[in-house]
């Protein structure tokens, strides 16, 4: 027992998810959580609030509005695999959900909600939007949320004990049991848990990146920042909580837009 900690460290805090690219994103990662658990508890707490938004009705209300939402989405996806191998098969999804709320999310496997207060409030463009679900994918291609729900297992019942009782327990019955009860602090884990400004910085690359290739400006970027800012006034948006927005971050989005303007033009012949 007492050799698994180092072992698990080599093995789990040394992978990076994504392809190197031109924004040179490929920080190690601990990765801990088996990917199907991530994926099992994302599907089911998208499942939940899919489910309410439903029974709210305010999923999906103005069919124009997620038209050009899915649009957009899909557009994105189209260019994944350029940075991470494989993840254009991900059973991808988006919704629109009615809520005077300024947010946006993707869950691990491609799960994603936009809220009409971020469309609405900031009177976003169509490359605006793409800013901002380019930056959300990128934070499920990069498996931001994998990687904060393995932190908080870890600390939640010690790395030890839950690395040995997955590693030794592979039948299926077993690793059910521990994905259901993984499944319970799914939901809490993914909203409730933030990002750390290295996966933000990540995110703001990526998802840049992902919006050029895609043939969306990637100067939208900054405006779009510049809009949720001046929307924040003395409350700060659900969206920026986790994103702090100053002037740094508006220099770096800047300098990394005119980095990878070359894609967005060559997607554009």
């Amino acid at each position: 027992m007492r050799f698994i900690l180092p072992i698990l460290l080599v093995m789990y805090g040394c992978s990076s998810t994504t392809i190197k690219t031109e924004s040179e994103v490929s920080r190690g990662q601990f990765l801990l959580l088996p990917e199907f658990m991530a994926m099992s508890m994302a599907e089911s707490s998208y499942k939940d609030e899919v489910k309410k938004a439903e029974n709210n009705k305010q999923l999906n209300q103005n069919t124009e509005q997620v038209q050009r939402v899915k649009k957009i989405a899909f557009r994105l996806i189209d260019q994944v695999s350029y940075l991470r191998d494989g993840t254009e098969d991900w059973n991808w999804e988006i919704n629109v959900q009615d809520s005077e709320e300024v947010n946006a999310y993707c869950m691990p496997g491609g799960k994603m909600m936009i809220y009409t207060g971020l469309i609405e409030k900031t009177s976003a463009t169509d490359d605006e939007i793409a800013a901002v679900l380019g930056h959300e994918i990128a934070h499920a291609l990069r498996e931001h949320g994998r990687e904060r729900m393995s932190t908080a297992l870890v600390q939640q019942f010690g790395l030890i004990g839950f690395a040995a009782y997955v590693a030794n327990h592979s039948d299926s019955r077993v690793i059910s049991e521990t994905a259901v009860q993984a499944a319970v602090l799914g939901s809490t884990l993914f909203f409730s848990l933030p990002n750390s400004r290295e996966q933000e910085r990540e995110a703001d690359k990526l998802g840049m990146e992902l919006s050029a290739r895609a043939g969306y400006n990637p100067v939208s970027a900054v405006s779009l920042w510049r809009k949720m800012d001046a929307l924040s006034n003395s409350k700060v948006p659900e969206f920026l909580s986790t994103h702090p927005s100053n002037e740094n971050r508006i220099s770096d989005l800047t300098a990394h837009a005119k980095k990878i303007n070359q894609i967005y033009l060559d997607s554009k012949r």
